[in-house]
């Protein structure tokens, strides 16, 4: 009796047995790895939606900034207008004598220059920050600063000068491409693991069905056909790259 029973322990399974047990594995490995692409698919879809929001945010933040720094520029410019025409005022009030005139702009032109002028702007024309003295003496300090070249030079034919208007504005908006660009990586790489989920979905649908032929051949097909898709979606999803700032250990340490 027990040398019975130790042969049925010994005895080799039948194909079909095999057929079956390869079949169950199968499942269940391409069950777990397909909920896998499904979560890390909408990691990724995750990631998209706050690249785009960010994007968004940045490009919105980066016109207003272009905006108000194209606002500003105008301002300056016809800041500088009236600074210039009020030298051409003085220059010619001093050539014809006349002083009263020459010292009533003197004194318009550095009050115009104190209260409206930008940093950036003093500092392009030469116009440092006045101190006590100066301010006691506006008629001396204009005329001191016109005998210098910045004071005739519009700072708006310096690129840098006029591109430092929009400085703000640029690197606001290249942060928005820039996290525009990770929102369509991010999207690619989720339609990538849409792409996986759906063949392991026709892996589990050809594995479901095995069963239903009787044919040992056609199962042997089935089989064969469902190995070569679960090993193309495996090998796919392994060059997917994952999403950005995953760390499986932060989703169970709150980090």
């Amino acid at each position: 009796m027990e040398e019975t029973d130790v042969s049925n322990l010994k005895k080799k399974k039948t194909p079909d047995e095999i057929i079956e047990l390869i079949v169950v594995v199968m499942l269940g490995i391409t069950a777990l790895l397909t909920a896998w692409g499904s979560w890390i698919g909408s990691l990724h879809g995750g990631n998209q939606a706050t690249s785009y929001t960010t994007s968004n945010n940045l490009a919105s933040e980066g016109n207003s900034e272009y905006n108000a720094g194209i606002q500003q520029m105008n301002q300056d410019m016809l800041l500088w207008n009236d600074i210039s025409d009020m030298q051409m005022e003085i220059s010619f009030a001093q050539g014809s004598g006349d002083e009263v005139t020459a010292d009533k702009t003197c004194y318009q032109l550095f009050y115009k220059l104190e209260e409206n002028l930008s940093e950036r702007m003093a500092e392009a024309i030469g116009w440092g920050s006045m101190g006590e003295e100066e301010y006691n003496d506006p008629t001396g300090t204009v005329l001191a600063w016109m005998e210098s070249d910045e004071a005739y030079t519009s700072p708006f034919f310096d690129e840098e000068y006029v591109a430092g208007y929009i400085e703000t504005a640029n690197d606001l908006l290249a942060q928005s491409q820039e996290e525009l660009e990770k929102g369509k990586e991010a999207n690619a790489n989720g339609d990538a693991y849409g792409l996986v989920t759906v063949i392991y979905s026709v892996v589990l649908f050809l594995l479901g069905i095995v069963n239903t032929f009787n044919n040992y051949k056609n199962k042997c097909v089935i089989v064969a056909v469902s190995l070569v898709a679960f090993l193309f979606a495996t090998v796919y999803m392994l060059t997917i790259p994952m999403p950005a700032g995953f760390h499986i250990t932060s989703f169970f340490t709150g980090g």
